[in-house]
């Protein structure tokens, strides 16, 4: 229970460290990427990934889709905290895994039972309760966590895939995206140097190393909370969606003082509803 609780204890202080970033003259573009850095100097020294076993027969597809995806999605995710704050894009970002379970429905034929049906029917409930604006509120920029929504569902479904090609350990794999995502990344920093003259500053290998090191902390203690609990994955599923959509909650109302109306209320009720359905259909 230990793993479980640290992997959404370092997702939750993600939000929080880009909820910082605003007080600060950062660079969002910098600092996804030196977050690739070190998240990249944490896999190889804590996975060991055997770098020659990846050839030309490794999935170079899904690789590349991950690490483009997945800088891109991060300046969604920065984005959705600055405009709508910690609470929604922490629920946006917990019910995109949705997205894998329509694509197992509608691509892959999966059969669905009733409560998986009820799940999926309450969660598009609770995304609109909790992306719906307050009347007052004109800068609602709703677009931000769909793209999270939609971003990290579609890189759960290439996740999945590369975790069904077993040829390569699945840490070299990540390595291996994270490789790709770094050069994208850098790709961008680039052009901001370059072309926009847009300064390098240490403030943003701070907030990047910080990144860096809770993502992958997340992504390790969610590893280790699924070996652990191996012979029900259904508890960390659960645990991981349902602690981060609670506890992003409570740091965003109780540390950001962040304003929600009681529809938005509401649907993070209904979305914790939602995940609950989904982890019961699994045991029908």
């Amino acid at each position: 229970m230990l793993y479980l609780v640290l992997s959404i204890i370092c997702s939750v202080v993600v939000g929080v460290i880009f909820k910082m970033t605003r007080r600060y003259k950062s660079n969002p573009i910098q600092i996804v990427a030196f977050n690739y850095v070190f998240a990249l100097i944490l896999c190889y020294f804590v996975f060991s990934p055997d770098l020659t076993l990846v050839d030309a027969n490794a999935p170079w597809n899904i690789y590349l889709a991950i690490g483009l995806l997945l800088p891109v999605v991060f300046l969604f995710l920065i984005a959705s905290i600055k405009y709508m704050g910690i609470v929604k894009t922490d629920a946006a970002q917990r019910l995109s895994l949705f997205i894998p379970i329509l694509a197992a429905w509608l691509i892959f034929k999966e059969e669905f039972n009733t409560y998986k049906v009820i799940g999926l029917i309450i969660g598009f409930v609770a995304l609109l309760f909790i992306l719906k604006k307050q009347s007052e509120n004109f800068q609602n920029k709703w677009i931000y966590p769909a793209a999270v929504l939609i971003g990290f569902g579609v890189i759960d479904i290439l996740f999945k895939q590369i975790a069904l090609y077993t040829t390569l350990p699945y840490a070299t794999s990540l390595f291996v995206v994270f490789d790709i995502a770094l050069a994208v990344s850098l790709l961008a920093v680039i052009y901001d140097t370059v072309l926009k003259k847009v300064k390098l500053e240490p403030i943003n290998i701070v907030f990047g190393g910080l990144v860096g090191l809770f993502n992958f902390g997340n992504i390790l203690f969610y590893l280790k909370a699924h070996k652990a609990f191996s012979e029900n994955p259904s508890t960390v599923f659960a645990g991981m969606n349902m602690g981060v959509i609670i506890l992003g909650s409570l740091v965003g109302l109780l540390f950001f003082k962040e304003k929600l109306s009681k529809i938005n209320f509401t649907g993070i009720f209904l979305a914790l509803i939602a995940i609950f359905f989904i982890v019961f259909s699994q045991f029908k």
